[in-house]
């Protein structure tokens, strides 16, 4: 049995996470209605990602013994005001779920709960990587957005990513 402030920060993350994939379901409504089909791709994958994650982590719970409680989620609230907007709430966002994750792990470290650390580095690792990615859609949008030819191509580039299901053992 986990502890039962890790098991309740746990628990909170799944809404966490479900919130996450909301949130880039509507950076995917927005670039659709915009006409940028590869960024919705791409935030229409992120959001599966997302979702992905949730489950994981409520996996984990139940492989623990632990009760999971689904909260209501939040509607997403953000306005966008030109293309660089979500990518720019999306990098935030990131670093925010990062913040969330490493409260979890400093958690689990005090009561030296080294299972749930070692499930949460899968979760360490894949939210550096969700930063990087965040940054560099931000990079390459500052570098090719302002020119309509570049950012098709961008936007062709990022309608390419195609989803790939998380390969964490729990």
């Amino acid at each position: 049995m986990l502890d039962a402030k890790v098991a309740e920060l746990l628990n909170t993350q799944i809404n966490k996470e479900f919130y996450s994939a909301y949130l880039y379901l509507d950076f995917a409504n927005y670039y659709t209605e915009e006409g940028l089909d590869g960024f919705a791709n791409w935030y229409n994958i992120q959001a599966q990602e997302e979702r992905d994650h949730a489950m994981l982590i409520l996996k984990y719970l139940q492989n623990n013994g632990c009760k999971v409680t689904l909260e209501a989620i939040d509607k997403p609230d953000k306005r966008y005001h030109s293309f660089a907007d979500p990518l720019h709430a999306g990098y935030e966002h990131e670093k925010y779920v990062t913040s969330l994750i490493h409260n979890i792990y400093d958690a689990a470290n005090q009561v030296k709960d080294f299972r749930t650390m070692q499930f949460l580095d899968w979760f360490v690792k894949e939210q550096g990587e969700e930063e990087t990615n965040a940054e560099n859609m931000i990079k390459k949008y500052e570098l090719f957005g302002s020119d309509p030819r570049a950012l098709y191509m961008l936007d062709g580039e990022l309608g390419a990513r195609v989803y790939t299901a998380p390969s964490l053992v729990l």
